[in-house]
């Protein structure tokens, strides 16, 4: 299978970030949502839990969306075309990196094919080439919403990017885990994760077709299978640093009334207001990861 060809120089993504993260809200086309955090403990995690501030914007532009297809029919695709003001990158000739409109994250990227493919396909030899085009200039954490169940909110594929540490003092919360892992036919498990999943080691230096492998590899282990037209048998999240790979399988995308995509299962939450993050604290936030998944 042929590689996509890199477009990015080498050494420059970072830089493009932070010169489009500036001239971007300069103009009012990136338009952050303010957040309070706080961190809530549960089973040797130190969970990273945001309350949202201010909706209003991304509320309204959902709704001018809902509106427009009201009016024509036809679902706003806001990747096709993308917002120049957003644009970072060329990264390969199937990819390119925008900023997130909305972000929670400072820094945060959309990596997005150039052509309209379905968010719940399987990915492919060149989402992984375009992964390690960006991570290779981007110390970040991948990460893949598979659809309506595990968190996407657009039907146009694409993986996101944001920086880490997550937190000054927490580079990613559930990696105080990996430590407690078993072996199985090259695949690792977790043994204190209480919810179905498939971890593996990653290289930054290895060829796309061989993550592409891997990724396979887990997606079998957990019981994901390629249907018609590359599609998907179930809904997951993915995420992805340098070093790693974990894939979870989801049962459904909220668990009384919050929602988690894949930075739950990095250890990294977000709730809509004060209330929710009393019921996440209630619940506590690892019970609500195992009931969005497949409990073990």
């Amino acid at each position: 299978m042929a590689h996509s060809k890199i477009l990015i120089p080498p050494n420059t993504l970072w830089e493009s970030v932070k010169h489009r993260t500036q001239t971007a809200l300069r103009c009012g086309a990136l338009q952050s949502i303010p957040t309070e955090f706080e961190f809530v403990e549960q089973d040797g995690v130190n969970f990273l839990v945001r309350v949202l501030v201010n909706l209003d914007q991304k509320k309204a532009a959902q709704e001018k969306q809902d509106q427009q297809f009201i009016d024509t029919g036809k679902e706003f695709n806001p990747f096709l075309p993308y917002e120049e003001d957003l644009f970072v990158a060329d990264i390969t000739d199937t990819h390119v990196c925008i900023l997130n409109k909305f972000n929670v994250v400072e820094h945060h990227l959309l990596i997005i094919t150039r052509a309209f493919a379905e968010q719940e396909s399987l990915l492919t030899v060149e989402d992984f080439t375009a992964m390690w085009a960006c991570l290779t200039d981007f110390p970040g954490l991948v990460f893949y919403n598979s659809g309506k169940a595990a968190g996407a909110s657009q039907r146009h594929k694409h993986l996101q990017i944001i920086p880490l540490p997550l937190t000054n003092t927490i580079e990613i919360p559930i990696a105080r885990l990996f430590p407690s892992t078993k072996l199985q036919q090259g695949i690792k498990n977790i043994l204190r994760l209480p919810f179905l999943h498939a971890f593996t080691s990653l290289d930054y230096r290895e060829d796309a077709q061989v993550t592409f492998a891997k990724y396979r590899c887990l997606l079998q282990a957990v019981g994901i299978e390629a249907t018609t037209n590359n599609m998907q048998s179930g809904a997951y999240n993915l995420l992805a640093t340098k070093e790693w790979m974990l894939i979870v399988p989801r049962s459904h995308e909220d668990y009384q009334s919050i929602s988690v995509n894949s930075l739950g299962f990095a250890g990294a939450m977000l709730v809509r207001n004060s209330t929710q993050m009393q019921l996440l604290k209630d619940i506590g936030p690892m019970n609500i990861l195992r009931n969005v998944g497949f409990p073990i």
